[in-house]
């Protein structure tokens, strides 16, 4: 089983091993990343490709809206540090025990987020072509 720990990010604090950031105030309370935010969980890992595999796990269980019952809070919801704890570590292992199948969703993750970076950047190309295009007929 993966090898890591979970504690609350302090901020300008700097970490040596592989690691990653879950956002734990708000809405999107859950959310991995791998620059920090300002409200997160540090996870941290002793090697890169447990890193790389549990992020794909965490970013699954921030998608599919797994931590909104365990949000607490009236005005600005947030999630309890012990509640993380808690819950992430069993369905960490829940989804990683058929580890053939994990691979394939993380490859097709991987090149979905691929396919999604240059959907963006041929979206701004198109963009930037009709700003052009429009600017030299406003300018006749």
């Amino acid at each position: 089983m993966l090898n890591f720990i979970i504690k609350t990010h302090r901020k300008d604090t700097v970490y040596t091993k592989p690691h990653l950031f879950v956002l734990n105030k708000g809405m999107n309370s859950g959310k991995p990343q791998k620059t920090p935010f300002t409200n997160s969980f540090v996870i941290i890992f002793q090697n890169e490709e447990d890193c790389e595999s549990l992020f794909f796990i965490a970013y699954s269980l921030w998608q599919t809206k797994f931590w909104h019952q365990y949000l607490v809070g009236s005005v600005i919801s947030f999630l309890r540090l012990p509640d993380f704890k808690k819950q992430f570590n069993p369905q960490a292992s829940l989804m990683m025990m058929e580890h053939e199948q994990h691979q394939k969703n993380v490859a097709a993750l991987k090149l979905l987020e691929k396919k999604e970076k240059q959907y963006k950047e041929d979206m701004m190309l198109i963009n930037d072509i009709r700003r052009a295009i429009l600017y030299r007929y406003c300018r006749k």
